[in-house]
């Protein structure tokens, strides 16, 4: 199932706080990512369709700077074939001992219009990452080339990353906080769920600022919903 544009702007929107809470709610417990971070933190926000590429261990007589030069060399395909608006999720092994990729290769997948970039590995010329002003995620950065621990072995099939099954399509949305995978099934309904949910939290917040307390408020009682409704509509949302 393609991710529409409403949907696309509902979750640029709402937080992975808020989304991890909507799809626990329907069972899923192990959606966030783990040890996978923002290379330039108060960058943009990431949403985009799964892309998958997975890397192996690297063995010695496969694995040389000269594979680089073959335009089919997975790495390389996936960077050439991941498709606009979507997000290249790279399944490292947890392993940042390697570079994952550059900041060459991902300034193309900007240039192509790829919506971001995740590995549970490493990037290098992080500095360089940061300027592009490019949703990026990584577990810390690496400047050995991938072809000192990783072997590029396939794309575009289901992966683990960050400790999460990844499945190509599934909706990846990204935040200061990290990155959530969203199962495409579910993505427009998290979504609307989200936006009513991150309104909600903002009267919330609103409340708290003035003085009350949690008990009635959060989580929601039938009083709390009637002043949220009746402050929705004095704001006209």
């Amino acid at each position: 199932m393609a991710l529409d544009e409403e949907t696309r702007a509902r979750l640029s929107g709402v937080s992975t706080a808020t989304l991890t809470t909507c799809l626990f709610k329907r069972g899923f417990r192990n959606v966030f990512l783990q040890d996978v971070h923002p290379v330039a933190p108060g960058g943009p926000r990431m949403v985009g369709e799964a892309f998958t590429l997975r890397l192996i261990p690297a063995r010695e007589d496969l694995d040389t700077m000269a594979v680089y030069a073959d335009p089919d060399h997975p790495q390389r395909k996936a960077i050439e074939t991941c498709p606009a608006g979507h997000v290249l999720v790279i399944d490292s092994r947890g392993d940042p001992r390697a570079a994952s990729a550059g900041d060459i290769l991902i300034a193309r997948l900007k240039a192509r219009g790829v919506a971001g970039i995740v590995t549970d590995g490493g990037f290098r010329d992080v500095a360089g990452i940061a300027r592009l002003g490019f949703p990026a995620y990584h577990r810390r950065p690496s400047a050995p080339p991938g072809v000192v621990f990783h072997h590029a072995a396939d794309f575009g099939l289901p992966i683990g990353c960050g400790g999460v099954a990844v499945y190509p399509g599934d909706v990846m949305v990204g935040d200061e906080d990290g990155v959530v995978c969203i199962p495409a099934h579910l993505a427009a309904e998290v979504a609307a769920e989200a936006v009513e949910t991150t309104l909600y939290e903002e009267f919330v917040e609103e409340r708290v600022r003035a003085g009350d307390p949690l008990p009635g408020l959060y989580p929601a009682s039938e009083a709390s919903r009637a002043a949220f409704a009746l402050w929705r509509n004095s704001r006209g949302r």
